[in-house]
């Protein structure tokens, strides 16, 4: 059976101990099981190992490989290349990441599928208005603590949307004005009316 990665990071600088949780709870782990997820690896922060102890002790046996750190001073690109997947060994998982800026730019340049979690702890909505606009562009699938079984299941439809051509979030299509072969180079240069 091909490995199929979860990665949750939770950023470097401010904490976020309920996202910690959030993945950790049971509702969250059937859900990761009914999508075949095999891996859950956390970036848990500079003071969340407690929090993330504490949480994998009471997820108990649950059929999901789980793992966590800190922080890695080498980068987060090498758990979003092992949630990205490589074929037929490991397929393509997502990525669940607070509203950080730096974090939804990484997964969206490997073009994983990215849940974004606004921390509501935090002084202002930055976070919160980030997640929404770029969740109304589908580039994102904007997560609630709450609810991240369902946010899963969005991912897994925003990954279908991804792949299609033309992508869901390039705007409004114009149509070229000739037909056949001319038309579709037209399209493809970018010569249209």
């Amino acid at each position: 059976m091909a490995s199929k990665y979860c990665f949750v990071t939770v950023g470097a600088t401010a904490s976020f101990h309920d996202l910690t949780k959030a993945v950790l709870s049971p509702p969250f782990l059937q859900a990761l099981q009914a999508h075949s997820y095999t891996d859950l690896v956390i970036q848990y922060g500079n003071d969340g190992k407690q929090t993330y102890d504490s949480a994998v002790a009471a997820a108990g046996s649950n059929g999901i490989n789980i793992s966590g750190f800190e922080l890695d001073k080498a980068g987060l690109g090498r758990y979003m290349r092992q949630a990205k997947g490589s074929g037929k060994e490991v397929q393509e998982g997502v990525v669940i990441s607070h509203a950080g800026s730096g974090s939804i730019l990484d997964a969206l340049r490997a073009q994983i599928p990215i849940i974004v979690v606004p921390n509501s702890q935090l002084l202002d909505n930055h976070q919160v208005e980030l997640a929404e606009a770029l969740a109304e562009q589908e580039y994102v699938v904007h997560g609630w603590l709450e609810d991240l079984a369902k946010a899963l299941q969005d991912a897994e439809q925003l990954r279908r949307r991804q792949r299609e051509w033309p992508p869901a979030n390039s705007g409004v299509h114009r149509q070229a004005k000739e037909v056949g072969l001319r038309g579709i180079l037209d399209e493809e240069m970018g010569f249209l009316d």
